[in-house]
């Protein structure tokens, strides 16, 4: 699955192309799309990932993963990301759902191993229930607290490249003999490479003694190195500001400037707007304005599920559509800590519909 908006984006100097290094080739041509655009969903991951053939009928490619207990399945998902979800281009994949869809999966023989690498902000949230006898070994590139990271402006393109755990991990792929490096250590590199989040491990530690090539495949082509370059690393939600900013020291004019300071204010408006909202729901639901200080500080981890998937769900509808605005899918830790401090889902999603009514 890709959403497939980058290589022939009217945006791209580079039509038909993609690069995910300063210094490297297309990555674009010859990769196989089974599904695009609209058929990108939580849903659809879901029942190719479990195999629902008759779900995907008409739908892309209509390939689903057809294994059986025997095989192994190896996983890349890449994202946006926050408490307990996982964005899509239009909708939002959260924990449970993902986690009770391994388990139906290992419960029917679907799989002998599964490795999942989750590239997200918070993702360690995710994977925090994933049980250890499920046969899945998992990592992630942040844990449950925290954003993940950009890396690798280009200066021609405008835009960064990768994101940092995923730039380690496929990187450490390219260049390694997989059939004799462990998951284990391709995980020690990458954690200790990707050195503004906390990369984690998950699930059956077991499989990590297992090699990279069982999952990710054997190479026929001769390693490849490519010469270091600064990583210039962003949190990830910061991505379209820093773009804006590396174009306006670009900009000679105040012509050029102008329209660049205007969109950046633009989503300083926005972020402020967001804000202010969430503020004001959250003094609605503690009758308390002093309580917000409180209430937003540290990022409390989820264990209140059925309340903080009623109102994520309810702000996504009522507020801002979270698979469309990443700055909204920042304030959803303070939904997290309403429901862990005890407020209920429905005072939580009456104050969420009075703030954001029409």
């Amino acid at each position: 699955m890709m959403y497939d908006d980058i290589a022939h984006n009217k945006e791209n100097p580079f039509p038909g192309t993609i690069i995910n290094h300063p210094h490297g080739t297309d990555v674009y041509h010859g990769v196989p799309k089974d599904y695009t655009k609209s058929e990108v969903t939580p849903q659809n991951f879901l029942d190719i990932l479990q195999g629902y053939q008759n779900r995907m009928t008409g739908i892309g490619s209509g390939k689903v993963i057809n294994s059986g207990p025997n095989d192994h399945i190896f996983v890349n998902f890449v994202d946006h990301g926050a408490p307990g979800i996982v964005a899509f281009p239009d909708g939002e994949l959260h924990a449970r759902d993902l986690i009770k869809a391994i388990t139906h999966m290992h419960k029917n023989k679907q799989y002998a191993q599964m490795v999942l690498y989750i590239e997200a902000c918070e993702s360690g949230s995710m994977l925090k229930d994933l049980p250890d006898d499920v046969s899945v070994f998992a990592t992630t590139a942040s844990n449950a607290k925290e954003s993940s990271y950009a890396c690798y402006y280009d200066k021609k393109r405008q835009t960064y490249l990768g994101d940092l755990y995923s730039v380690n991990w496929m990187e450490d792929s390219d260049k390694e003999i997989l059939s004799s490096e462990s998951l284990e250590k391709q995980y020690d590199i990458v954690k200790q490479k990707t050195n503004r989040s906390h990369v984690q491990q998950f699930g059956n530690m077991k499989i990590a003694n297992e090699f990279v090539a069982d999952f990710q495949g054997k190479k026929a082509s001769v390693p490849i190195t490519y010469p270091e370059v600064p990583m210039d690393a962003v949190p990830s939600p910061d991505v379209p500001l820093a773009i804006l900013h590396h174009r306006l020291t670009e900009t000679k004019t105040e012509e050029e400037r102008k329209p660049i300071i205007e969109e950046m204010m633009g989503i300083y408006d926005m972020i402020e707007e967001i804000r202010d909202k969430v503020k004001r729901i959250t003094e609605l639901v503690t009758k308390n304005k002093e309580m917000f200080t409180l209430i937003s500080g540290k990022t409390k981890l989820i264990t209140n599920y059925d309340c903080y998937e009623e109102v994520a769900t309810q702000f996504s509808k009522s507020c801002y559509k979270l698979s469309h605005n990443l700055y909204a899918m920042r304030q959803l830790y303070i939904f997290v800590n309403l429901c862990e401090s005890g407020y209920t889902a429905s005072n939580i999603a009456e104050s969420i519909l009075k703030v954001c009514k029409k």
